[in-house]
């Protein structure tokens, strides 16, 4: 009985004859970039089809080591393998006398824990999970190491996941990464996705983030706008050849479709400005050199693309720091204290926020760059000068006090920044200033860092709840301490005396 007849599948969404054995590799390589915790894939074919060999390509693609051992599991049934990203378990069901014996294996545990790639699975007749995806793996001739691989499912979802791999490959076919090992880096069932792309002589980072419109659930679009937020890579191409111009180290684009959200660009490594967890005093006073030369010059509110678009950059409203540091009170005020905030309380914090944010009017303001801390202060130890630090993650780039990226580094949310290199962090900030200009408002500029600092820390509160309550990422919750001392630190200025006194009373 033929494998569509038996699962009653739709005709096949795909095919495609792929010439040889490294093309079948590369095919696999595509399908693991795509793969999700809790996927199914069903690999049929005859005998030499090449379904094991399709397997082992797409395990080790996924782990990322070509040399991985991936024994048969022709004899164990199921072999599986413990992943950082998520499990994937090997199952080959030709030794298989009952479909029930599946339920043995414990396929819906570790569809729980991962993934699934299951040879033979017509042995199991209608024991598989509907939503899985089929690929039926066939020879042209017996002397062909040509296969021709037809993709089907009741799931609609694999059509799009599978196009959207696809179109990445297409893509990385008119760049010098045309046949690159594709390798996943970061961001699972996000807006954003990235990859890393190797030759084996050269590599680079792809990231893929498409418009997703309407398509955004209506309550985060809302907030996106609110808080200015980007919704497509139109933001990294602008920022970041912009920042490039004026001499400093944004990833090079080294190729890009702004229509499919894709665009590859120069690796910068992953080495930061933190080393084993704590600050190194050379690389952040780096950084600080990176922020004073962004100050000291000013930068255009609008960039033109290479289509001859133009990319206008928000501005960093008070309603959107408002939105902001009101996280606080939509996360980490119910995370403390069990109880939603009451419209009297919020009432109370927005009136007072405004007013200190008001109340900067003469602030200096440019390009804030937004996540300006340590995950994405790339150290380039090789380079000279500000070239020592490579800038990534700027995409929510906004015109605002620029005091805020700053705070954002001398408070750095994923590191221990004490108060005495704080202090001299801040203190090399404003000598550079000094220097720039002659005559620099140190207090005022402390009153708007201050201010600043304690806007993104209340921000980073909430955020870091909703990652661990929303999203699934309890390790964020571990950062709060730090970041509750950090606001206390901020509150201390006089500027702040009635923040500090709504903080007091109603902070758990």
């Amino acid at each position: 009985m033929a494998d569509n007849e038996l699962r009653h599948l739709p005709a096949p969404f795909l095919t495609l004859q792929i010439p040889d054995e490294e093309g079948t590799a590369r095919l696999a390589n595509d399908l693991a970039m795509t793969l999700r915790q809790g996927d199914t894939v069903c690999l049929s074919g005859d005998l030499g089809a090449g379904k094991s060999t399709f397997s082992r390509a797409l395990i080790r693609s996924f782990a990322g080591e070509p040399e991985l051992e991936v024994p048969s599991p022709t004899f164990t049934l199921v072999q599986s393998y413990a992943f950082d990203r998520f499990d994937l378990s090997h199952f080959d069901l030709y030794r298989l006398e009952e479909p029930e014996e599946l339920e043995e294996l414990g396929l819906d545990d570790l569809l729980e824990a991962g993934a699934a790639l299951i040879e033979w699975p017509e042995k199991a007749e209608d024991l598989l999970p509907a939503h899985a995806l089929w690929i039926q793996i066939s020879q042209p001739d017996e002397e062909s190491d040509a296969r021709i691989f037809s993709f089907s499912s009741e799931e609609t979802s694999w059509q799009i996941r599978i196009g959207e791999t696809l179109r990445i490959r297409d893509f990385l076919q008119g760049t010098e990464f045309a046949d690159a090992e594709r390798r996943f880096l970061a961001g699972d069932a996000s807006l954003r996705t990235f990859e890393t792309v190797d030759t084996g002589a050269e590599n680079a980072v792809l990231m893929r983030w498409p418009f997703l419109g309407d398509a955004v659930d209506p309550s985060v679009r809302d907030y996106m706008e609110k808080v200015h937020l980007a919704r497509d890579c139109r933001s990294v191409v602008a920022v970041g050849t912009q920042l490039r111009r004026r001499g400093l180290l944004a990833a090079e684009i080294l190729g890009s479709s702004i229509e499919d959200g894709l665009i590859l660009s120069q690796d910068l490594g992953q080495e930061t400005i933190v080393v084993n967890g704590r600050p190194v005093r050379e690389r952040y006073l780096a950084a600080v050199d990176v922020l004073a030369k962004m100050h000291g010059e000013p930068w255009p509110g609008a960039v033109e693309l290479p289509d001859g678009a133009s990319y206008r950059l928000p501005a960093y409203s008070t309603e959107a720091l408002v939105a902001e540091a009101s996280l606080f009170l939509d996360w980490y005020v119910p995370e403390s204290t069990g109880t939603p905030v009451d419209e009297a309380m919020r009432a109370e914090f927005e009136t007072l926020w405004r007013n200190a944010l008001e109340s900067l009017g003469n602030a200096q303001r440019g390009w804030v760059l937004r996540d300006f801390h340590s995950p994405n202060l790339l150290w380039q130890d090789s380079e000279t000068g500000t070239d020592r630090i490579g800038l990534i993650d700027f995409q929510d780039t906004v015109i605002g006090p620029v005091a805020y990226d700053v705070a954002s580094l001398l408070m750095d949310a994923r590191t221990d920044i004490d108060v005495e290199l704080e202090t001299d962090l801040f203190d090399a900030y404003v000598s550079a200033r000094e220097k720039q200009t002659g005559v620099f408002n140190r207090s005022g500029f402390s009153t708007a860092y201050a201010v600043m600092a304690a806007q993104r820390n209340s921000k980073i509160l909430g955020i870091f709840v909703r990652l661990a309550r929303r999203d699934g990422k309890p390790a964020y919750l571990s950062h709060l301490p730090r970041i509750l001392g950090y606001l206390d630190r901020a509150l201390e200025t006089p500027a702040l005396s009635e923040l500090k006194n709504w903080y007091r009373r109603y902070r758990p």
